[in-house]
This record gives C-alpha cells, structure tokens and sequence, in this order.
C-alpha cells in the first residue's frame, strides 16, 4: 500500500506500509537500484530516526529502506507482550525484502535495530550481504538495561493512567520549531503507553539476541560501530561481537550521537563499507567461506 511518494535531492522517498501475520508494517523507501540497505531503529524509536542517514546513502546510489518494527512508529501496535521479540522484528524485516521482491541486503541496525540485525543473519543468512551493527546490546549491557529500563516498564504497564497523562502532555508539545531528533524522542512519548509497555515486556522476558555460538557462526561482512561511557551500549560489547564475527570489524564513535549531530565521519564509513559488500566477488568470497566452514 503506498503512503504517497515525493522528490528530494534528486531521489525518490516513497512512503508505504505491507501486511505481516496480519499486521500492518510500514516502511519507506529513499532511492533505486539493486544496492539495497534496510535501517532499522532503536527501541520505541520509529524509522524517522534514520531519515538523514537513508538520504545521504541514497544520494549515493544505494536503495534505502527504513521499517517501523511492530509496535514501533506508524506500523500496528498491539498490546500483547507475545508479539514483540527480537526474532520476530527479523522475521519483519525479511517479511519487508519479500514484499519488494528483493534477494539480499546489507542490514544496518541501532541498539534493538543491532540485535534485530543480527536476528536476520542467523534466521536467513543468504538474504544478508552484510551488516551495520551499531551499539549491540549483548553480555555487558543487561544489568544497565534492567536499571534504566525496569523503572519506565513499571510506568508503562503499571502506571498507565500517568503514562497516559504524560503522553497527552508530550502530544501537545508543537511539532514546529523542535529540533528534529528532539521530536523523534518526543514521538516515543507521544504514544498509548500500553502497547510500550509490551514492547518492553515481551524484549524483557524473550530473546533478545543469539547466543555467542550462533554469532560466532555470522560470515557476513559486518562493521560494528560502538563508544565509550555508555553502560546501556558499552563499548566492550561492540569489540566482542567485532572479534567474535569471522568477518568483523569494530569501528570506533566519537559518541553516542556522532552518527546523529556530525555524521560526516561515519556516514562517509558506512559508505565504503557499502561499495566493499556490493562488490560482484563478495557473493564468490562468502560461498567460499561458508563451503570451507562446512
């Protein structure tokens, strides 16, 4: 079902939506071309989060797709914690590739988007050219998670009249004049606090990435991107999933919003890495390593 379409920098930018068991999934496309790349966001984001970074690659000559996962943006939301996994967001973004009849993609995903992208290479590793994983959330991260996160899923599923309150409060906020990523944090406010909260619970109580075994078995080309002084994000997880994956690579931010307020760096990065996964003796390379590994 298309959205409605647009004309920026040169581009294409079609906004559309699939159905998925039964749901509503929505997605935007930025560019053409067979050098496909899916952004996917972080938890309770949407895909506005990674609207400058689809244009920019766009702009390069690569087909850009952003998703909102279930329960996240402008896809379905229902309110039962079953819904929400890490593996079920993967089975989405695959969903996505068969929707638009596309083979492979390279995956670039941020926070629950890493984890969702790490999802996606094990459950169909031919789909995947290679990965982005921006600031994994693995080993070292879960006690900060169950610190910051606990409370606001007790707001969310226990307090939800004041949860409701705040998001009415968030919701007449004005749009015009906030700063862009401003907005984008508001818009995880804005919404009914009770599917929210089954997001958290059904990511709290499920699986939320493979296990290092299955990891270690990931051959795509991966550029890990993790930085320091965020126990949420450590960087200590983002160098051992570089050294765990056998095609891995740990590039270092500057912070947790480089890729956000001065992207230049890493976008120009994520680029490169981009023209190395789409080179034509990549798919020989990987075939290669996986019939050596067999």
């Amino acid at each position: 079902m298309r959205g409605g379409s647009g004309s920026r920098e040169g581009y294409r930018c079609a906004i559309a939506s699939f159905r998925h068991d039964g749901q509503r999934i929505a997605y935007t496309e930025y560019g053409f071309g067979t050098r496909t790349v899916v952004l996917i966001h972080g938890l309770l984001l949407s895909q506005r989060m990674h609207e400058p970074l689809a244009r920019a690659l766009a702009a390069r000559g690569n087909h850009v797709l952003t998703i909102d996962l279930l329960g996240h943006g402008r896809s379905d939301r229902p309110a039962e914690p079953t819904c929400y996994s890490t593996s079920l967001f993967a089975a989405q973004v695959v969903a996505l590739l068969d929707h638009l009849g596309v083979d492979e993609a390279v995956v670039l995903g941020t926070s629950l988007g890493a984890n969702t992208a790490l999802e996606v290479c094990h459950h169909a590793p031919d789909r995947v050219r290679g990965m982005i994983v921006e600031m994994p959330v693995l080993d070292q991260a879960l006690i900060a998670c169950l610190i910051a996160f606990g409370p606001l899923l007790i707001a969310l599923s226990v307090a939800q009249p004041v949860a409701r309150l705040v998001a009415l409060a968030a919701r007449a906020i004005p749009r015009r004049g906030l700063p862009f990523y401003a907005d984008i944090a508001l818009d995880a406010v804005r919404q009914d606090p009770r599917p929210s909260g089954a997001v958290l619970r059904g990511l709290f109580f499920g699986r939320t990435a493979p296990p290092e075994a299955e990891r270690r078995a990931m051959l795509a080309p991966t550029l890990v991107i993790g930085h320091r002084r965020d126990p949420i994000h450590p960087l200590t997880d983002a160098g051992m999933l570089a050294d765990e994956l056998p095609n891995g690579r740990l590039l270092q931010a500057n912070s947790l919003v480089e890729l956000r307020l001065t992207p230049d760096r890493l976008t120009d990065e994520i680029a490169a890495f981009l023209d190395l996964c789409w080179k034509p003796a990549r798919r020989t390379d990987r075939s290669a390593g996986a019939a050596a590994a067999s």
